[in-house]
């Protein structure tokens, strides 16, 4: 589908909340969790409480990674509504997070209506706030409508 273009740019994110409990297997070992998240976001995503759940698979040397969708109440570059992000990714057994996500399609409401896109971020563990990139872009008959 063809889209309108839209200049790359970030913002950053803070963590709120964090909520792990393991699922199968042992704390101190391999092991599978479940954990609630919530985001704040500021930049070209503006979103005050996101709300996160991701599936984590730890390794027994304590690397491992991640999927999950994180719910944005909010707005994109000044457009407002709610838009789900699919997010993956991996950790190192020092805790450095790398992921990539993208815009759900066909989850976007409001003002975000045929809203796509993709970005990623890499955290270190304890950053009071982390850096993120996000390339939106508009299906053309949602943005014409």
């Amino acid at each position: 589908m063809p889209t309108r273009p839209s200049a790359p740019a970030g913002g950053s994110f803070t963590h709120r909340d964090w909520q792990e409990t393991v699922v199968a297997g042992a704390a101190d070992g391999p092991r599978l969790a479940r954990v609630v998240v919530t985001n704040a976001y500021t930049g070209r995503i503006t979103a005050d409480n996101t709300r996160c759940l991701y599936s984590l698979s730890y390794a027994a040397d304590g690397t491992g990674s991640f999927s999950g969708f994180e719910r944005c109440e909010g707005g994109v570059d000044g457009h407002h509504g709610t838009f789900v992000l699919r997010a993956w990714g991996t950790f190192d057994a020092g805790g450095t997070v790398h992921c990539s996500f993208e815009v759900l399609p066909g989850s976007a409401t409001g003002g975000l209506v045929g809203l796509r896109g993709t970005g990623g971020f890499s955290a270190a563990p304890g950053a009071a706030a982390v850096p993120y990139a996000f390339e939106p872009s508009y299906e053309e008959a949602a943005a014409a409508g």
